[in-house]
């Protein structure tokens, strides 16, 4: 049965994973498990025991206490802070990108005339596809 704060630790756990880029299988094989397990451990099915939290925590390059943070705090404001954290993290994850700096620099070495004129394109494609989700 899932607790609280087995939630919490997988959260805590996935962030971490995924803010270092590493894959489940990755962070499986440095702490001796099967990816199944940090599977498990991410979405709270199974518990963290002492021992394994101090592997992650070494794998992971945090303390052990990292996976406890916010856990006190309100729920509601946790998940706040959750999804602020998350849409930061996937943000500086889309600018590490080789494509989005290729990108941005092939944008910003045109003229300001044919630059307006991509941003308003991307910009009504991506309306288009909104579009297209909405109906």
């Amino acid at each position: 049965m899932r607790n609280d704060i087995d939630l919490h630790l997988g959260k805590r756990l996935r962030r971490r994973r995924r803010l270092l880029g590493l894959t489940q299988q990755q962070l499986a094989g440095a702490c001796g498990v099967r990816f199944q397990q940090i599977q498990k451990y991410e979405c709270g099915a199974n518990r963290i025991s002492a021992a394994r939290l101090w592997q992650l925590s070494e794998a992971l390059e945090v303390p052990v206490a990292y996976f406890y943070d916010g856990l006190a705090e309100d729920p509601h404001e946790v998940a706040v802070r959750d999804r602020r954290e998350e849409r930061a993290e996937s943000q500086g994850e889309v600018f590490a990108r080789k494509e989005t700096l290729d990108l941005i620099h092939a944008y910003y070495s045109l003229d300001e005339r044919p630059r307006r004129r991509l941003l308003d394109l991307a910009k009504s494609l991506n309306d288009e596809g909104e579009e297209a989700l909405s109906a």
